[in-house]
Protein backbone atom coordinates (compact mmCIF):
# COMPACT_ATOMS: atom_id res chain seq x y z
CA UNK A 1 0.00 0.00 0.00
CA UNK A 2 2.84 2.37 0.88
CA UNK A 3 4.59 1.60 -2.42
CA UNK A 4 1.46 2.43 -4.37
CA UNK A 5 1.10 5.71 -2.53
CA UNK A 6 4.76 6.63 -3.13
CA UNK A 7 4.48 5.81 -6.84
CA UNK A 8 1.27 7.80 -7.11
CA UNK A 9 2.89 10.80 -5.44
CA UNK A 10 5.87 10.60 -7.82
CA UNK A 11 3.54 10.53 -10.82
CA UNK A 12 1.70 13.60 -9.55
CA UNK A 13 4.97 15.48 -8.98
CA UNK A 14 6.23 14.58 -12.47
CA UNK A 15 2.99 15.66 -14.13
CA UNK A 16 3.02 18.93 -12.22
CA UNK A 17 6.61 19.54 -13.37
CA UNK A 18 5.69 18.92 -17.00
CA UNK A 19 2.68 21.22 -16.78
CA UNK A 20 4.65 23.99 -15.06
CA UNK A 21 7.47 23.86 -17.60
CA UNK A 22 4.99 24.43 -20.44
CA UNK A 23 3.22 27.34 -18.78
CA UNK A 24 3.96 30.88 -19.82
CA UNK A 25 6.85 32.55 -18.05
CA UNK A 26 6.61 36.00 -16.52
CA UNK A 27 9.24 35.89 -13.81
CA UNK A 28 12.25 37.76 -15.22
CA UNK A 29 10.39 40.59 -16.95
CA UNK A 30 11.86 44.02 -17.54
CA UNK A 31 9.05 46.36 -16.39
CA UNK A 32 8.90 50.10 -17.07
CA UNK A 33 5.61 51.61 -16.00
CA UNK A 34 6.49 55.23 -16.71
CA UNK A 35 4.52 58.22 -15.50
CA UNK A 36 0.77 58.67 -15.48
CA UNK A 37 -1.63 61.46 -14.63
CA UNK A 38 -4.57 59.02 -14.86
CA UNK A 39 -3.36 56.12 -12.73
CA UNK A 40 -1.44 55.81 -9.47
CA UNK A 41 1.75 53.77 -9.15
CA UNK A 42 -0.27 51.12 -7.32
CA UNK A 43 -2.84 50.93 -10.14
CA UNK A 44 -0.05 50.56 -12.72
CA UNK A 45 1.67 47.87 -10.64
CA UNK A 46 -1.59 45.95 -10.24
CA UNK A 47 -2.20 46.11 -14.00
CA UNK A 48 1.30 44.70 -14.62
CA UNK A 49 0.60 41.88 -12.14
CA UNK A 50 -2.63 41.03 -13.99
CA UNK A 51 -0.74 40.78 -17.30
CA UNK A 52 1.92 38.53 -15.76
CA UNK A 53 -0.78 36.28 -14.34
CA UNK A 54 -2.48 36.05 -17.74
CA UNK A 55 0.80 35.17 -19.48
CA UNK A 56 1.37 32.27 -17.08
CA UNK A 57 -1.86 30.79 -18.45
CA UNK A 58 -0.45 30.53 -21.98
CA UNK A 59 1.78 27.64 -23.00
CA UNK A 60 5.31 28.13 -24.30
CA UNK A 61 5.41 31.94 -24.02
CA UNK A 62 7.90 34.13 -22.22
CA UNK A 63 7.14 37.74 -21.37
CA UNK A 64 10.39 39.68 -21.82
CA UNK A 65 9.43 43.35 -21.45
CA UNK A 66 6.33 45.13 -20.22
CA UNK A 67 5.74 48.88 -20.24
CA UNK A 68 3.18 51.65 -19.98
CA UNK A 69 3.14 55.01 -21.70
CA UNK A 70 0.09 57.18 -21.36
CA UNK A 71 0.18 58.28 -24.99
CA UNK A 72 0.28 54.72 -26.32
CA UNK A 73 -2.38 53.58 -23.87
CA UNK A 74 -4.71 56.46 -24.73
CA UNK A 75 -4.46 55.71 -28.47
CA UNK A 76 -5.34 52.01 -28.04
CA UNK A 77 -8.04 52.72 -25.44
CA UNK A 78 -9.75 55.07 -27.89
CA UNK A 79 -9.88 52.34 -30.55
CA UNK A 80 -10.96 49.74 -27.99
CA UNK A 81 -13.88 51.94 -26.92
CA UNK A 82 -14.93 52.74 -30.52
CA UNK A 83 -14.32 49.47 -32.33
CA UNK A 84 -13.38 46.76 -29.82
CA UNK A 85 -15.10 45.07 -26.91
CA UNK A 86 -15.36 48.45 -25.19
CA UNK A 87 -17.95 49.49 -27.76
CA UNK A 88 -20.37 46.89 -26.38
CA UNK A 89 -19.45 46.17 -22.77
CA UNK A 90 -20.29 49.61 -21.32
CA UNK A 91 -16.87 50.10 -19.73
CA UNK A 92 -15.85 53.67 -18.92
CA UNK A 93 -12.60 55.12 -20.25
CA UNK A 94 -11.16 55.61 -16.76
CA UNK A 95 -11.47 51.86 -16.18
CA UNK A 96 -9.40 50.82 -19.20
CA UNK A 97 -5.61 50.73 -19.44
CA UNK A 98 -3.23 49.31 -22.02
CA UNK A 99 0.19 47.88 -21.27
CA UNK A 100 2.56 46.95 -24.09
CA UNK A 101 5.03 44.09 -24.19
CA UNK A 102 7.58 42.08 -26.07
CA UNK A 103 7.10 38.35 -25.75
CA UNK A 104 8.60 35.33 -27.40
CA UNK A 105 7.43 31.84 -28.08
CA UNK A 106 9.40 28.62 -28.02
CA UNK A 107 9.49 25.94 -30.71
CA UNK A 108 6.01 24.74 -29.73
CA UNK A 109 4.42 28.14 -30.30
CA UNK A 110 2.00 27.90 -27.43
CA UNK A 111 -1.50 26.57 -27.96
CA UNK A 112 -1.54 27.09 -31.72
CA UNK A 113 -2.57 30.73 -31.65
CA UNK A 114 1.06 31.95 -31.67
CA UNK A 115 3.84 31.40 -34.20
CA UNK A 116 6.61 29.08 -32.97
CA UNK A 117 10.04 30.61 -32.30
CA UNK A 118 8.78 34.15 -32.77
CA UNK A 119 9.36 37.47 -31.04
CA UNK A 120 6.19 39.52 -30.75
CA UNK A 121 7.01 43.21 -30.29
CA UNK A 122 4.64 45.97 -29.18
CA UNK A 123 2.01 43.42 -28.14
CA UNK A 124 -0.95 45.15 -26.43
CA UNK A 125 -2.66 43.99 -23.26
CA UNK A 126 -6.02 45.71 -22.70
CA UNK A 127 -7.11 45.61 -19.09
CA UNK A 128 -10.40 46.66 -17.59
CA UNK A 129 -11.90 46.95 -14.13
CA UNK A 130 -15.42 47.50 -12.85
CA UNK A 131 -14.62 50.77 -11.07
CA UNK A 132 -11.68 52.72 -9.65
CA UNK A 133 -11.37 50.34 -6.69
CA UNK A 134 -11.78 47.16 -8.77
CA UNK A 135 -9.12 44.66 -9.76
CA UNK A 136 -7.61 44.85 -13.24
CA UNK A 137 -8.32 41.92 -15.54
CA UNK A 138 -7.06 41.30 -19.05
CA UNK A 139 -9.95 41.72 -21.47
CA UNK A 140 -8.12 41.54 -24.80
CA UNK A 141 -4.63 41.30 -26.29
CA UNK A 142 -2.84 41.52 -29.61
CA UNK A 143 -1.77 44.15 -32.10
Amino acid sequence: MKKVLVVLCLVVVLLAGVFYSQSGKATDVQVNLGESVKFSDEELTNAAKAVKKKVRGFKSIELEELWYTEEESDRVVEDYLKYGKGSTNGIKEENVIVLVSNLKTDAKGGDGSFEPDFLYTDWNWILIRDDSSGKWRVDDWGY
